[in-house]
């Protein structure tokens, strides 16, 4: 059996994978970073469970479950996370998570959560084997006949009646991406799985790769759907989740099968005469702040440069400022400085921890540098501020501090 364990933090997934191999040392772990080295291990590997982290670089792990399902659908998912917080909890299970697990995850739990789930995908293996590889088959059959025919290509002899029956009108829609230099292997995972989510919602149909930019989806849309809705609504859903430039164009309504090199070659040279735009939508930016002030709480001991952090969230550094700067009141590195210092001083409070110890924990490797800026926020140096509060604490409990 295959695991996958998703997790930014390299000390978190490692661990949970050097676990897994001294309980259960016959199941295959792979390990990644982040949902876009996790996508290309679940396209090249047959994945029977995922550990994901919600707070992750770029997509978390909620929507990085959400987006898979679809593809993946008997993969068991399990969330692990830094925070209890209840909303998160409840939006795993809604998704279909088998379990919320809080860092750091007991060896004793863990042990017994896979072995439950070793043996429930056993059993819907015996179940399902043979009727899943009949349905990927007949998907592949489908969609490969339907990129020849959209490219232009000869399918030979090939009847495709039986293909085309259920679709005497459909519509095409065409998302075209620009990724620049990257490689776009997580935004077109993205794209396949939201439009064959939506075509399923508001008619039927499918998808297939066009080229390594390009994705063509067909669509007969139910009673009373639009397919200029239907392409609002895609667009809403893909700005939520893209990062890069993409453009999206329809045709008109078709009922010929035979037509459709020609309409898709309309399409393609209609978008180049456009000028691909990435086009926010309303509170787009808003939910990249919320994610990357997730990640500071959670990470801000850590090197949190204004440009690392803008790279987290797929942001311009100077755009990622401003809106940061709008949503909380405080500039980026303000905002570091506070948290961080706000940190230190309940650790202050305990007695037993060096000053040098308490600096490193809160993201200094210098202790003369976080006493300056300590002393800068608070007009007290660490060790005052420690010997005030000792006092306080003192005097709190009514003992008087001795002189």
């Amino acid at each position: 059996m295959n695991i996958l364990i998703a997790d930014d933090e390299r000390v978190i997934r490692e661990g949970i994978k050097r676990t897994i191999g001294q309980i259960s040392p016959e199941h295959q772990v792979f390990v990644a970073a982040r949902a876009e080295e996790a996508v290309k291990i679940m396209e090249e590997q047959r994945i029977h469970i995922v550990l994901t982290d919600i707070l992750m670089p770029g997509m978390n792990g909620l929507e990085f479950m959400k987006i898979s399902k679809r593809r993946y659908p008997y993969v068991k998912w399990i969330v692990i996370s830094a925070h209890s917080e209840f909303s998160y909890a409840q939006e795993a299970v809604r998704l279909g998570a088998r379990d919320y697990l809080l860092k750091p995850i007991g060896k004793t739990k863990l042990t017994e959560l896979i072995d439950s789930l070793t043996t429930e995908i056993q059993q819907d293996n015996n179940i399902s084997r043979q009727g899943e590889r009949l349905k990927a088959s007949l998907r592949f059959l489908r969609e490969g006949v339907f990129q020849r025919l959209a490219s232009g290509l000869d399918i030979g002899n090939l009847d495709i009646e039986p293909f085309i029956e259920d679709y005497n009108h459909f519509y095409l829609v065409m998302i075209q991406l620009d990724p620049g230099d990257k490689s776009v292997r997580l935004e077109h995972f993205i794209v396949e799985n939201v439009l064959s989510e939506l075509i399923d919602q508001h008619g039927r149909g499918f998808v297939v790769s066009y080229d390594r930019q390009s994705l063509l989806g067909l669509i007969t849309p139910g009673e009373n759907i639009r397919v200029e809705q239907f392409q609002e609504e895609v667009k809403a859903h893909l700005t939520h989740y893209l990062k890069i430039p993409f453009q999206i164009i329809h045709s008109g309504l078709s009922y010929d099968f035979n037509t459709v090199p020609q309409v898709v070659k309309r399409m393609r040279e209609a978008s180049a005469s456009q000028a691909l735009e990435l086009e926010p939508m309303k509170g787009s930016g808003e939910k990249a702040i919320d994610v990357a002030l997730h990640y500071i709480k959670e990470h801000f001991y850590e090197d949190l440069s204004l440009e690392k952090m803008a790279s987290v969230v797929f942001l311009n550094p100077a755009y990622f400022s401003q809106l940061f700067k709008q949503k909380t009141g405080q500039g980026y590195k303000e905002y570091v400085t506070s948290l961080r210092l706000e940190q230190a001083k309940l650790l202050l409070l305990n007695p037993k921890l060096k000053l040098a110890e308490i600096a490193e924990r809160v993201g200094y490797q210098d202790m003369r540098h976080f006493t300056q800026m300590f002393r800068k926020k608070y007009q007290l140096t660490p060790t005052e501020y420690r010997q005030q509060e000792s006092i306080n604490i003192l005097m709190s409990k009514g003992t008087p501090p001795q002189q």
